[in-house]
C-alpha cells in the first residue's frame, strides 16, 4: 500500500484520526481515574478516623499503623466544627511537595495535575484536601505518597489503550474496507474503462456504462460517456475526412495532369485558320487553366503540413517587386489594376522568402480578380515598416471589399472564397504560413472602399538572439 495512493492516504489519515481519538479520551480518562484514586483514598481515611473517635480509648500504634495502610494513606486530618485534628499518622518519609484541593480543581488542572503525576517518577509526598462523605465534618485532609497513584494510573491507562485501541482498530478496518468497496473499487473501473478506451477509441464497446451507485461516482462516469461519446464520433468523423481527401487528392492529381495536356492542345487552338475557334480559344485556356490552378491548390492543402520557415535576411522591397510584376503579368485586362508599393529600400526583414512569397502573392491576386472582376480600374498597394517588436506588412486595395460571409469564413478552406470558382484556399494557405513564421494575419478593414490586410511577424521570435541587431 503505496502512500501516493487513495487507499494508502486513506490509511495514514484513519490512523491519525485514531491516534487524536485515544488521545481525546485517553487524557479525560485519566484524570478522571486520579480524580476517583484520591476520593476513595479520602472515604477510607474518613471511615478509619470515625472509627478511632468512636472511642474514648487511645489505639494501639499497630493497629494505627494498619487503618493507615488500609486506607493507602499516611496521615488523616479532620476538621469538625472548626476544630483540626490530626486523627491518625506515621511517619512521613519526606517533605509534603504540593497539595491538592478536590473541592476547587477545575477540568484542566485536573488534566494537567495528572500528566504531572504520570511524568514524576520518583516517589513524593503529597496533601490532598477534600470535602467529608455524608457532611461528615468541614474538610479532610490527607497525605499519601505518589509512587502507588502513578503505578494504578499507568496500569488504568494500559488497560484502557488497549481497550479503546482494539475497538479503533476494528473501526479503522471497518472504513477502509467500506472507503474499497464504495470509492477505490468503482475507481479502479472508471480507469479500466478508460484505459481500455485509449487503447482503441474508436471502438464504441469500450465506452463506459454508468452504472455507480454513488451519486458522484455516477456523474463522473455519465461526464466520462459524453467524453468518450464525442471523442468516437469526431475520430470517425477525421477518419472518414481523411479518407475523403485521400480520394479528392487522388483525383486531382490525374485530373491535373490531363487537364495540362488539354491546356498544351487549347494553346494550339489559337494559331488555329477558323476565326470562330480563334475567338473561342482564349476562353478555353484560362477555364483549363483555372482548373488546373485549382487540382494543384487541392493537391498543396491536402498535402502534410507545411515545413518549417528557412529564415534568411533579404530586402523586402524586392521581395514585393517580384509579386508585383508576376501580378501584372497575370492581370486579365491591362492597365486596369495599378500597382503602388512603399516600402522603404533599406528595410531589410529575416523570413523564409519563398513562403512570404506565396503570402503576398496569394493576397495580391485575390485583390486584383476582386477589382477585375468590378470591371473598374483600381490600385493595390503593398506598404511594409518596422517596429521594436516586430515587422509588418500592409496589403490595400480598392475592391468591393468583402462580403459577409467571407468575413465570417475568412480563413476557412473551401468556405471564404468571394469568387466564382475560387477555392477560399488562398487566404488559408497565408495564415498557415504566416502563424509557421510566429506571426499573424489579420484584415484591418473591409467595406465599399476596399480592403486592407496586416502581416506582423515578430523580430524576437523569427531572429532569436538577433531581433535587435
Amino acid at each position: 500500500m503505496r502512500p501516493n495512493t487513495i487507499s494508502g492516504r486513506f490509511a495514514v489519515l484513519t490512523t491519525m484520526f485514531v491516534v487524536l481519538a485515544e488521545l481525546f479520551i485517553l487524557l479525560p480518562s485519566l484524570a478522571g481515574f486520579r480524580l476517583d484514586y484520591l476520593e476513595s483514598r479520602m472515604e477510607r481515611a474518613q471511615i478509619a478516623s470515625l472509627a478511632v473517635l468512636a472511642t474514648d480509648e487511645s489505639i494501639a500504634l499497630d493497629l494505627e499503623s494498619e487503618l493507615l495502610a488500609t486506607a493507602g494513606v499516611l496521615n488523616v486530618v479532620l476538621r469538625r466544627d472548626d476544630v483540626r485534628q490530626l486523627v491518625l499518622s506515621s511517619p512521613i518519609p519526606g517533605p509534603i511537595i504540593a497539595t491538592y484541593d478536590l473541592r476547587t480543581e477545575g477540568v484542566l488542572q485536573t488534566i494537567d495535575d495528572s500528566l504531572a503525576a504520570l511524568a514524576d517518577r520518583q516517589n513524593r509526598v503529597i496533601r490532598v484536601i477534600g470535602a467529608p462523605v455524608n457532611q461528615a465534618g468541614q474538610l479532610i485532609e490527607i497525605t499519601i505518597e505518589t509512587a502507588p497513584l502513578r503505578l494504578a494510573m499507568i496500569d488504568y491507562g494500559l488497560r484502557l489503550l488497549a481497550v479503546s485501541a482494539a475497538f479503533s482498530i476494528l473501526t479503522a478496518v471497518l472504513l477502509f474496507l467500506a472507503a474499497q468497496r464504495l470509492i477505490l473499487v468503482p475507481i479502479r473501473r472508471v480507469i479500466s474503462h478508460m484505459s481500455a478506451y485509449a487503447s482503441a477509441p474508436e471502438d464504441v464497446r469500450h465506452i463506459i456504462i454508468p452504472d455507480a451507485r454513488l451519486a458522484e461516482l455516477r456523474e463522473a462516469e455519465s461526464a466520462l460517456q459524453s467524453m468518450q461519446q464525442t471523442v468516437t464520433s469526431s475520430l470517425k468523423q477525421k477518419e472518414r475526412m481523411a479518407q475523403l481527401g485521400q480520394a479528392v487528392a487522388k483525383i486531382s492529381h490525374d485530373l491535373r495532369n490531363i487537364l495540362t495536356t488539354a491546356q498544351i492542345f487549347a494553346d494550339r487552338l489559337e494559331d488555329s485558320a477558323d476565326p470562330a475557334v480563334r475567338r473561342a480559344a482564349p476562353k478555353l485556356v484560362k477555364s483549363i487553366t483555372r482548373a488546373v490552378n485549382l487540382c494543384e491548390t487541392t493537391l498543396a492543402f491536402g498535402k502534410a503540413e507545411e515545413p518549417a520557415p528557412t529564415l534568411s535576411r533579404f530586402p523586402l522591397a524586392t521581395l514585393a517587386t517580384e509579386v508585383i510584376e508576376a501580378e501584372t503579368l497575370a492581370g486579365e485586362a491591362a492597365g486596369q489594376v495599378e500597382f503602388l508599393t512603399d516600402i522603404p529600400p533599406s528595410l531589410t526583414i529575416r523570413a523564409d522568402r519563398d513562403q512570404l512569397y506565396r503570402v503576398l502573392a496569394n493576397l495580391s491576386r485575390n485583390a486584383r480578380q476582386a477589382i477585375e472582376a468590378t470591371g473598374q480600374p483600381g490600385t493595390i498597394e503593398i506598404g511594409a515598416g518596422e517596429t521594436e517588436d516586430d515587422w509588418w506588412i500592409k496589403v490595400c486595395d480598392s475592391g468591393p471589399g468583402l462580403p459577409d460571409r467571407a468575413r465570417e469564413y475568412l480563413f476557412k478552406p473551401f468556405t471564404g472564397s468571394t469568387r466564382r470558382g475560387g477555392t477560399g484556399l488562398g487566404l488559408t494557405i497565408a495564415d498557415d504560413l504566416v502563424r509557421g513564421h510566429g506571426g499573424r494575419l489579420d484584415l484591418l478593414r473591409s467595406d465599399d472602399e476596399g480592403s486592407q490586410f496586416c502581416i506582423h511577424i515578430p523580430r524576437g521570435l523569427a531572429m532569436g538572439a538577433d531581433a535587435h541587431r
